[in-house]
């Protein structure tokens, strides 16, 4: 039995049960929506929620609104898709562990899904060291086990690589067949717009969107634009991320538009969404579902910043979380 240690546990996150236990806790009781909001959670058919994967005292809040829509009856199964932040991947791949550590107790890996993947010769396999290095899955383990507590889960963690549109259409196919089945729903793990000259990002817009008034590159050296006093920079960066987040709803698009305009606005925009491919993999198999006459819907449910920024010398990481019917 090879077992993944939880290895950001102390640094992103406490390692302590019980504080991290009450820490979740607080944050899923916290979840309260207006009336405004239509959204009473848990949301019966959850098939799949978005959410954030930064350290918990940043994005543990923001991430509780997407894990509180989860309706857990009859879910057996989890599959977990993250970003590759450390590694270079033109591909997926899944693990070599058997099971997973949170401070909360383990999670089982479904092997027998895992090895059927990897049948595909469509997934690789992540070596352990690649899997403790990276933060993306891990984020979501201890909320998924606090979720499920109690419940006999499994999960199936991949890696999802910087993998170009028709290779997110093609994973998402693959996938979608999982996706179909009643026991099963999907975690997709991604931030929003990373903003800073840390980044190497400092897009700005003047006016919000839809404006004739061409976006700039914010520079530490230059003048700053007067149009600043008007649409500061946080006001900018909310405005790009919900360009980003109204093409994701589903309806009023379908999953293929919302994928084609989604990797257009990335193409134009650049915005720094780390799991913009896990993103295209989960549309790749609702536009495979909506084929075989699915309907699926996403909704956004909670939007926060880690900062609000207001010069260039500022930087920011959003967070977003939605979840996803039939």
């Amino acid at each position: 039995m090879t077992s993944r240690e939880a290895s950001h546990a102390d640094s992103w996150y406490t390692g302590n049960a019980s504080r991290l236990d009450r820490e979740l806790s607080g944050w899923l009781q916290g979840v309260n929506p207006s009336p405004e909001d239509e959204y009473s959670p848990p949301v019966s058919g959850t098939k799949a929620v978005i959410a954030p994967h930064a350290g918990y005292s940043y994005s543990g809040p923001t991430a509780a609104w997407a894990y509180k829509s989860i309706d857990t009856t009859g879910i057996t199964r989890v599959f977990v898709l993250g970003p590759a932040h450390h590694v270079y991947l033109d591909g997926c791949a899944v693990t070599r562990c058997t099971q997973y550590e949170t401070p909360l107790g383990v999670l089982p890996i479904d092997v027998e899904t895992t090895q059927e993947l990897k049948g595909t010769g469509q997934f690789t396999e992540m070596d352990l060291q690649t899997d403790e290095d990276e933060h993306s899955i891990e984020m979501h383990l201890p909320y998924v086990r606090k979720v499920f507590e109690g419940k006999d889960i499994s999960i199936v963690p991949i890696l999802v690589g910087a993998i170009n549109y028709d290779k997110e259409v093609s994973y998402g196919q693959l996938l979608a067949p999982y996706l179909a089945r009643d026991d099963t729903m999907f975690v997709i793990s991604s931030d929003f717009c990373h903003w800073g000259a840390r980044f190497q990002y400092t897009f700005y817009y003047p006016k919000p969107p839809p404006s004739t008034v061409a976006p700039l590159r914010l520079s530490q050296s230059g003048p700053s634009p007067a149009a600043l006093k008007e649409h500061p920079i946080h006001a900018s960066i909310k405005a790009l991320d919900h360009e980003a987040m109204d093409l994701l709803t589903l309806p009023p698009r379908t999953a293929s538009q919302a994928h084609r305009e989604f990797a257009d606005y990335l193409a134009r925009t650049k915005n720094t969404i780390c799991g913009r491919h896990p993103i295209g993999v989960l549309l790749g198999a609702l536009t495979a579902l909506g084929q075989q006459g699915k309907t699926p819907k996403v909704k956004w449910v909670r939007y926060e910043q880690s900062s609000a920024c207001v010069t260039v010398k500022d930087s920011s990481v959003s967070y977003a979380s939605a979840f996803v019917t039939f």
